[in-house]
This record gives C-alpha cells, structure tokens and sequence, in this order.
C-alpha cells in the first residue's frame, strides 16, 4: 500500500496539530504520524478543538479511534 513520506506533511515541528488546520481533512483519507512513532491510514470524522476520531486502519480492517491532537506529530491527507 502506499505511504506517503513525512516531508510532504503539515504540523511537523509543532508542540500540537492546530484544529484548523486538520479540519479539511475531515471526511477525507489522512496519513498520520504519532509522537509515539506510531503512523497509519485514517478516515476522519470529527475535528474538535483538542482531538480527532474518526476510522483507522489497522492492517486487516477499519477500527473506530480518537487522538488528542498534542499526540499527532505529522499529516497529510488526500
């Protein structure tokens, strides 16, 4: 599957992604990088003022998560 490099995302460097920023990736297909060097594919549905949640993909199938953004390092989304 494709995983997009961390060069081309937002937010790398910063102390927390900012909502707005990762706002228009709701609804969309997004690639995210974790402080906890954790990365994967994700569906987001919700972008609140301190978290996001919507569908990740662990591999094998679609499981539902939620993030604090002070936990997302990077991303991109198509």
């Amino acid at each position: 599957s494709f995983i997009p490099q961390q060069t081309q995302a937002l937010g790398v460097g910063t102390l927390a992604v900012d909502p707005g920023a990762i706002r228009p990736c709701r609804f969309r297909f997004v690639y995210l990088w974790l402080t906890n060097r954790r990365q994967f594919w994700a569906w987001l549905v919700f972008v609140g003022p301190r978290s996001v949640a919507g569908w990740r993909w662990n591999g094998f199938r679609w499981v539902y998560f939620g993030v604090d953004l002070r936990s997302i390092e990077s991303f991109v989304c198509f």
